[in-house]
């Protein structure tokens, strides 16, 4: 049955609501190429009784089952996701009959074999602190994959905006730049197998590369000289074993911002107020964002729960969808989104 909203001659204005209905009877009804970011996190296959019964994705009697619909909800996010876009899916784990089943990598090979879709980053989340397991015969799972999956190589991908906290904090610490710094290069430039006319080109560029430092345009260099250091990658051709062939050496540039990598600490989510039994951190969720969208943008969560990827995006002046089923969570959603605690604009831990 249509819902009332749906019955308007008038197109569905969907920015920044939550909706209560099945996903897929949403999806199937919104325009193509709608959404810059589509960020999620679906139930876990039989983890967590979220209230609905024997309905929704989760409460599958078969894994296979459980993936083959999940990947439908997926096929409708490539659908309405634009060229530019992204989507992010979190998903954990789960052992049947003692064997860990890898059941968010199996959903991520399907979903690039089967959509016309590619395989960007995994994100790792490191929780902090993890939930403790009585098992003595296994570790206890501390980590969960973010996947992030683009539509066209032309996506949005603002680095400087991720974890930017970390970098003024790196830049507020750091010292004065050595007298001698560069030192060391230079005498192995000098006693190096390079030519005459590539030892001076190597000399000058390492006095530019000091200079940048001294007048803090960069924080740092690298230098690697041909005959000395060894080769990137392998030595595969490309890039600066290019550069180390032709000149004799190649000068890598450090600018400062901490080094961004695909593992993002955080702890799990306090649910003490909220009775949604499975709650990402917010602060995973706005870094995200940030790294995926300017503002304006427009973030669907199809899964939304109790609303935090809806509050993420509102804090950072993003437009939101969120769609649930489940009329319990679309209300302490709606709640969580008039907390004090969740209208300010940056959350970091």
């Amino acid at each position: 049955m249509t819902p009332e909203y749906m019955r308007s001659e008038k197109k569905l204005d969907y920015k920044n609501k939550i909706i209560l209905s099945d996903n897929l009877s949403i999806l199937t009804q919104i325009d193509n190429e709608i959404f810059d970011l589509i960020i999620t996190s679906p139930p876990y296959f039989q983890q967590r009784d979220y209230g609905n019964g024997d309905l929704g994705i989760g409460n599958e009697t078969t894994e296979t089952e459980y993936l083959e619909n999940l990947l439908k909800i997926f096929a409708e996010c490539v659908r309405v996701l634009k060229k530019t876009g992204t989507i992010v899916f979190n998903l954990g784990d789960k052992y049947i009959n003692g064997n860990l089943s890898l059941i968010p990598y199996k959903f991520a090979i399907q979903a690039t074999q089967n959509q016309n879709i590619f395989l960007i980053n995994q994100i790792i989340w490191s929780k902090l602190n993890p939930t403790p397991r009585q098992d003595k015969r296994k570790l206890i799972q501390a980590t969960e994959p973010f996947f992030i999956f683009a539509k066209s190589k032309d996506y949005y991908f603002n680095l400087d905006n991720y974890l930017q906290h970390l970098d003024i904090f790196n830049k507020s610490i750091k010292s004065k730049p050595s007298e001698k710094l560069g030192g060391k290069y230079l005498e192995l430039i000098k006693n190096s197998d390079l030519t005459e006319e590539q030892k001076r080109n190597a000399i000058k560029a390492l006095n530019e590369a000091i200079l940048a430092v001294h007048n803090g345009e960069i924080e740092g260099f690298r230098m690697k000289i041909h005959g000395v250091h060894k080769l990137a990658y392998g030595g595969q051709d490309g890039g600066r074993n290019n550069q180390i062939k032709n000149n004799g050496f190649t000068i890598i540039k450090i600018l400062g911002n901490r080094m961004k990598k695909d593992i993002i600490e955080s702890p799990v989510e306090i649910t003490k107020n909220n009775h949604h039994p499975a709650v990402y951190p917010i602060y995973i969720i706005q870094e995200l964002i940030k790294l995926l969208t300017q503002e304006g943008d427009f973030v669907l969560d199809p899964f939304c729960g109790s609303g935090t990827t809806c509050i993420a995006a509102r804090n950072l002046n993003r437009n939101y969808l969120g769609i649930e089923i489940n009329s319990d969570y679309v209300n302490l959603a709606n709640n969580r989104m008039q907390e004090p605690e969740f209208k300010q604009q940056e959350l970091f831990i």
